[in-house]
């Protein structure tokens, strides 16, 4: 039987004969590491080949749940960004229209906004694997809900504001201290005036209404009585503190019928026309004061006059050059 091994020649070049090459063992051995070597390399290659194409169960699961977590975020972060539009026009609702309404400075940008975290506190979320989305989403998140907070306060806020502009309007002086419709007891307005006794120019701080001794005397908006006495010049006089900076002078009365400490509404009669104190006639001379200053009454005639009453009035206070006190 003859051997199938294969042989291998060589040309001697001196005697240009085959001759036959004979291996020994390290030819062996070498060939055989070389055969060994090659094999690990490539079951190595192809191992990391498939870990990295075709990922295990595990791995393929994980993946997944990633993919699906960043779907969800990206949904959740577009309603983060259109609840923060319709934030955006609450605040500006609440600042140009509401406050503006009732006299309210704006809520300032810094307040809304504010300082929710430490920026090293998002740096830390954004170093975490995979994590940065999640980062700018808390950052969003807190971000709302500060102004949410802020904004929540100012509505809390307004609401007391309405309540108390509502009480406001009960309490500042609305009406004129006599019945007088026909504006005929119009007697000497606000400003500078000729004094009936002294003969000279002296600022009026209040309004004169002449009118028949015994006439009633109307509390011209809620409040509570602070003065009622004797004054010098004034007379028999009235005091009636409304609040919100506001208090009305009643003053000649011939009769007072409020006592210090009284709680009055707007149109309780609280004294009679008079004619005590410096006084040339009849009359009841009437002041309205905001932080302790006079101011003109005749603005302060709304709820009983009509614009076009209001127009003539004026006109009228404004001709008239002598006051009776």
């Amino acid at each position: 039987m003859k051997s199938t091994r294969k042989r291998h020649y060589l040309v001697n070049p001196d005697t240009l004969q085959l001759e036959r090459i004979e291996h020994g063992f390290m030819y062996w051995l070498r060939r055989s590491g070389v055969y060994i070597i090659g094999g690990i390399s490539l079951g190595v290659i192809l191992f990391y080949a498939l870990l990295y194409f075709f990922p295990s169960p595990r791995e393929a699961s994980l993946i997944q749940y990633n993919r699906n977590l960043q779907a969800q975020m990206a949904v959740l972060d577009r309603q983060v960004d259109q609840m923060q539009i319709v934030l955006s026009d609450l605040s500006q609702r609440d600042d140009n229209l509401y406050r503006a309404m009732l006299g309210a400075e704006p809520i300032p940008l810094s307040v809304r906004m504010g300082a929710t975290q430490q920026i090293s506190y998002y740096d830390s979320l954004a170093r975490m694997t995979n994590t940065q989305l999640a980062a700018d989403m808390q950052r969003k998140v807190d971000i709302l809900e500060k102004e949410l907070y802020v904004q929540a306060r100012s509505y809390d806020e307004i609401l007391e504001m309405a309540k108390n502009q509502e009480v406001r309007m009960e309490n500042i002086p609305a009406i004129q201290p006599v019945l007088n419709k026909d504006l005929k007891h119009m007697a000497s307005g606000y400003g500078w005036r000729i004094d009936p006794v002294y003969q000279i120019r002296r600022f009026h701080e209040g309004m004169d209404f002449s009118a028949p001794v015994g006439t009633d005397i109307f509390a011209t908006g809620n409040g509570t009585v602070t003065y009622s006495g004797w004054r010098q010049g004034y007379g028999e006089t009235i005091v009636i503190d409304h609040g919100f900076n506001y208090e009305t002078l009643y003053a000649h009365c011939s009769k007072r019928l409020v006592r210090v400490g009284q709680k009055v509404k707007r149109g309780d009669v609280i004294a009679l026309v008079g004619n005590t104190g410096k006084s040339t006639g009849p009359h009841v001379h009437y002041e309205v004061h905001y932080g302790g200053r006079p101011i003109d009454p005749r603005n302060f005639y709304f709820y009983d006059l009509s614009p076009e009453d209001y127009d003539r009035m004026v006109q009228l206070s404004s001709n008239m050059g002598k006051m009776m006190d």
